[in-house]
């Protein structure tokens, strides 16, 4: 058994202002499993997005979560719950006013192959993406695959 407590783990980098890796402190071996804390205009990713391994489920806790998805926009409140199976693209933003909070679990832990897709000024389009360390390793960057525009820079 392992217990950890929230409010005592490190955050780490990324597209939300409070990202909390639960995988590697509770030791799960077959789940990923992550916490987030959404301002408003946050995510939980790095762009659109989809895992060909992994099916993902979200839990929000307290406030409302929307989910970019290619049918359309989906939003999911607390006490709600949405899974995307492999191959479903999705992102989830806090589209609200309020902070949110949200617990992701993912299976198998390991993803797969993952796509990222964000608009890319330069190109004109939404194309894929790879990220990276920043130099100075301050941010995580997004940066197009087809240009090497940087187009997102997450700290």
């Amino acid at each position: 058994m392992r217990k950890v407590t929230l409010s005592e783990m490190e955050s780490r980098m990324g597209p939300a202002s409070v990202i909390r890796p639960l995988t590697d402190a509770l030791g799960t071996t077959d789940l990923a499993l992550n916490y987030y804390e959404l301002e408003p205009g946050e995510s939980t990713a790095y762009g659109y997005h989809v895992h060909s391994a992994q099916e993902e489920v979200f839990v929000p806790l307290e406030g409302t979560i929307t989910f970019e998805t290619d049918e359309g926009e989906v939003t999911a409140s607390a006490g709600e719950l949405l899974r995307f199976g492999p191959g479903e693209y999705q992102r989830s933003r806090n589209a609200g006013d309020e902070p949110a909070r949200v617990l992701v679990l993912g299976a198998p832990q390991e993803a797969g192959e993952t796509e990222i897709l964000r608009d890319c000024e330069s190109c004109g389009s939404r194309t894929p993406q790879d990220l990276e360390m920043a130099d100075d390793r301050s941010a995580i960057l997004a940066r197009c695959a087809e240009c090497d525009e940087v187009t997102g820079r997450f700290t």
